[in-house]
């Protein structure tokens, strides 16, 4: 673009060619942990999901996944975020944090979830949930780590019963290690 710095990070939806890109990010990213196997089913299925990238100088540096869930017995729709991740040298740059409000800005639902460090996702206003429950155990040192933020509707509204994922999501392992 125009007059675009070419250090500015864009943020788009992510496209079929980026898959090689997508891996090579998690894989630097997270090192330890494999998820690429979560992303890669997640955006091979047909289950909603909005998948966004950034991309700096043409190279992809970062990537989240929000699926689109129900919360029953109510069965409203809410948004599970993750994963997220930032290429090792793009982090600490608010790559991340783009990402995210991008995603609240383009989400149809009117709450989010997330599994993750309330330190980090307390900035997007993610506050400890008790009412909605994961599908899957987490360990009860990770209470404070399942968090939930509302995007709109009854403020005054509460949310509650237990999250249902796509078959993706139905891992024990991705909730508890």
């Amino acid at each position: 673009m125009a007059g675009q710095m070419k250090d500015e990070i864009e943020i788009r939806p992510t496209k079929p060619e980026d898959l090689g890109d997508i891996e090579a990010l998690y894989g630097a990213a997270f090192p330890d942990e494999d998820l690429f196997p979560l992303v890669n089913e997640l955006l091979a299925g047909s289950d909603r999901l909005l998948s966004l990238a950034a991309v700096q100088n043409k190279r992809l540096v970062g990537h989240v996944i929000f699926t689109y869930c129900s919360v029953e017995p109510c069965g409203r729709v809410v948004a599970l975020l993750g994963p997220l991740c930032a290429a090792p040298a793009n982090q600490k740059q608010g790559v991340g944090s783009k990402l995210v409000r991008r995603g609240f800005e383009q989400l149809d639902a009117i709450h989010a979830m997330v599994l993750g460090d309330p330190a980090y996702y307390g900035r997007f206003g993610f506050k400890a949930d008790d009412l909605v429950e994961t599908p899957c155990p987490i360990p009860s040192e990770w209470k404070e780590a399942w968090q939930s933020v509302r995007l709109g509707g009854d403020m005054d509204e509460k949310l509650a019963g237990t999250l249902v994922v796509p078959k993706a999501w139905n891992d024990p392992a991705l909730w508890s290690s």
